[in-house]
């Protein structure tokens, strides 16, 4: 598996994703402040990623003085408020943390359940690889969107990892990766990902897509996702809801691939999912180059809302979820 993700003796080094593909630097995180920057800034970003060193963020701040663990995940819990995984890891290091202060060694209690968050996501992305595996046929042509890949999660990665096992199983699949603007994470993170993978690849821009699907050349739409509601709508990057409209035109299915620390059941439908809208430089410049004229307004939602109605499937751990609606999750997850 790729590392971007690297514990030490209680020190954080995470792979600064923006620097990628030109270059793999880590930065290393000694308080919680540093890892929540990494995350704002979007050093390290996907969704169960972001749960995963927000968790050993809290871990770092423990080692340095436990009496400002609740300040450590209150600066965390406030820097991306769409990706569920990074409430769900936080809480549930409160939850450790609670049952720690009467007396326990809480660093070393934090850093246990940390390490805990992140081995459990490895394992429910390969076994989401597994469940999922029998939807991709042989010689698939999977067009996937933004990264949901190793660098997205604890490592094996959620799109990315079922296209990862078909590609270990044999089956002569071909992907399709969008650019996924504004910040090109589909041609800077998942182009790589798949090239040192050995997995066949081709990059196209976002507006392409559509074309592609006409010509008959998209057998499936895979995507991850950042929180999915009660409901089974589902949020993921910018763009996702165009390719499922798209894809529902075409007789394309589209499958979502996501942990359950990614289901919110406490927000009903996608309608109340907070979406996060982040500086419109992010439009203006590519890699720093200015791209549209000075002061133009820019709008810049990072995610969008697929309803439920438009997937055809959502692959958890759990096992397959096919026509997701609040009564299947329900029976899926016991909430």
């Amino acid at each position: 598996m790729i590392e971007h993700i690297r514990w030490e003796k209680g020190r954080l080094f995470i792979l600064d994703q923006r620097r990628l593909p030109e270059e793999e630097v880590f930065l290393e995180c000694r308080r919680a402040q540093e890892v929540a920057e990494a995350i704002r800034s979007m050093a390290v970003r996907g969704a169960p990623a972001i749960g995963i060193v927000a968790a050993l963020g809290v871990a770092l701040e423990s080692r340095y003085d436990p009496s400002r663990v609740e300040e450590a995940m209150e600066t965390l819990r406030r820097t991306r408020p769409t990706a569920q995984n990074l409430f769900w890891a936080l809480e549930r290091m409160r939850q450790k943390y609670e049952r720690e202060r009467a007396g326990g060694d809480i660093p070393s209690a934090l850093e246990e359940e940390a390490l805990r968050i992140w081995s459990e996501d490895v394992e429910a992305n390969r076994r989401m690889a597994e469940a999922g595996s029998y939807l991709i046929g042989k010689g698939a042509r999977i067009l996937t969107h933004c990264n949901a890949g190793a660098l997205a999660t604890g490592g094996y990665g959620t799109a990315l990892g079922l296209i990862r096992r078909a590609h270990e199983e044999g089956k002569g699949i071909r992907v399709f990766a969008t650019e996924t603007r504004p910040l090109l994470q589909g041609a800077r993170l998942t182009a790589w990902e798949l090239q040192r993978e050995g997995i066949p690849v081709v990059l196209i821009t976002d507006g392409m897509a559509g074309y592609l699907m006409q010509r008959g050349e998209v057998d499936l739409v895979i995507v991850g996702a950042d929180r999915v509601a009660r409901n089974g709508d589902v949020a993921n990057k910018i763009g996702t809801y165009t390719l499922a409209v798209l894809a529902k035109e075409h007789g394309i299915p589209l499958y979502v691939a996501a942990p359950s620390s990614t289901f919110d059941p406490a927000i009903p439908s996608g309608a109340f999912i907070p979406i996060e809208e982040r500086n419109g430089e992010e439009v203006r410049k590519v890699k720093g180059v200015k791209v549209a004229p000075e002061g133009v307004d820019v709008w810049n939602p990072a995610f969008d809302v697929t309803p439920h109605h438009l997937i055809r499937a959502i692959i958890t751990e759990k096992g397959v979820i096919e026509g997701p609606t609040e009564e299947k999750l329900k029976e899926v997850f016991g909430w």
